[in-house]
């Protein structure tokens, strides 16, 4: 089980695994909303060593992602609404907890109702 709360900055290993899992659940994510094929991208940015970096789905109306928050608070997974994947400013800001990731349908639930709220919203709910 992943911790996803043990601090990445200064320690290699804890970041490439931080990455590694968090993109393997983005992926889950994907599957879950079901997003076609081509019509999203999965990026990750380690940051420096200072930092945890951040992984990204960006979708054609959504925008995830996942980072250990500086501050410590638990809103390490950011969630806003998104015109297109050149959209980098998107709508508002919501956030959730890290722990979603170990709970995909919980967090493709909370994701929905982001979309819902955003341009698009009668094509995405």
């Amino acid at each position: 089980m992943m911790d996803w709360y043990a601090d990445c900055s200064y320690h290699a290993e804890r970041k490439r695994r931080f990455h590694a899992t968090a993109r393997a659940r983005l992926r889950q994510l994907v599957a879950e909303l079901r997003l076609p094929a081509g019509r999203f991208d999965l990026r990750s940015n380690q940051g420096g060593i200072a930092v945890s970096g951040e992984i990204t789905l960006h979708g054609e109306q959504i925008y995830v992602q996942v980072c250990q928050p500086v501050t410590r608070a638990d809103t390490g997974i950011l969630i806003r609404t998104c015109r297109d994947r050149r959209d980098y400013t998107g709508g508002a800001n919501h956030f959730a907890p890290l722990s979603l990731l170990d709970d995909i349908p919980a967090l493709a639930a909370q994701v929905r109702a982001v979309m819902a709220t955003g341009p698009g919203a009668s094509r995405a709910a």
